[in-house]
């Protein structure tokens, strides 16, 4: 069945690909999110942990051996432990759980026989925890900001990261001409930022009038953090990839790759976004 839909859907072109694999994949995480604070849990504990053991694949390509399932089911408990604390039931002492389960990275490693560079793998492990968990783990602080659920939140979030993403591409593709940062990533425009930045801040305008969770000048900030620090993040990955010689993270979303193709703005503005909210 899943071959089925991937031949079939690889017979239409790379943008109608990215097209429909955003209406499906943006109607699920919409309904997850609108339907409950459990569904929300689930929906992005999964796509977390995937996305996580697409890392530790892609580390594996070049012959370092991270404790893949490992590391994942860490940074699995990491976001639904945060998401318990959060919603307060659970002390927020019980944080301190994770300090033995990093701990034991080193004691599992110690056992592994006939590794040239264990400390490299045991580096990548934690890599994995910190780049690709944490952030997951930060949206679910975003969702329960005063131990209350808020889908409008991280729906918020995601509609600016989508706005910034799909702004760039085709501004890129019409007008780009001035290279963003030609050694890490050759398409990326000036004119495809600037184009992302202006439908990042159209839709916050959007959401300041319909999402009332937020202040509209905070919808404004965090479009702000998500158009520069979601740039830089598609960077970093950009960056990852050019390291071991790939050009996709992976295969799973027709016409966007892997699950960290995908959420790779995300990584690097949930810090961000938490911090402002926190703050301000």
């Amino acid at each position: 069945m899943k071959k089925r839909i991937q031949t079939r859907l690889s017979s239409y072109s790379n943008l109608v690909q990215r097209v429909i694999a955003a209406v499906i994949g943006a109607a699920l995480i919409i309904f997850s999110l609108y339907w409950s604070e459990w569904t929300f849990l689930i929906l992005f504990s999964l796509i977390g942990g995937l996305a996580q053991l697409e890392f530790y694949k892609l580390v594996g390509l070049d012959d370092i051996t991270p404790l893949k399932y490992y590391g994942t089911g860490v940074g699995v408990f990491m976001n639904i432990l945060t998401f318990l604390i959060e919603k307060h039931y659970l002390h927020f002492e019980l944080y301190f759980l994770l300090s033995p389960l990093f701990t034991l990275i080193f004691f599992i490693k110690l056992y592994k026989k006939n590794e040239v560079k264990p400390f490299t793998s045991i580096a990548y492990t934690f890599l994995g925890i910190i780049y690709v968990a944490l952030p997951f783990a930060l949206i679910t602080v975003i969702a329960l900001l005063g131990g209350e659920y808020s889908y409008q939140r991280v729906l918020g979030c995601l509609f600016l990261l989508w706005a910034s993403d799909s702004g760039a591409y085709f501004a890129g593709t019409k007008f780009g001409r001035t290279k963003l940062f030609e050694r890490v990533s050759p398409k990326k425009s000036w004119e495809g930022s600037i184009g992302g930045a202006a439908t990042a801040m159209f839709v916050a305008y959007l959401l300041s009038q319909f999402f009332t969770d937020l202040s509209p000048w905070q919808w404004y900030g965090i479009g702000g953090v998500i158009v520069v620090a979601g740039t830089y993040g598609d960077l970093v990955e950009s960056l990852f990839k050019r390291s071991i010689q790939i050009k996709d993270s992976g295969s799973v979303i027709p016409g966007h790759g892997g699950f960290l193709d995908r959420f790779d703005g995300l990584l690097l503005s949930a810090p961000f976004i938490v911090t402002f909210l926190k703050v301000f």
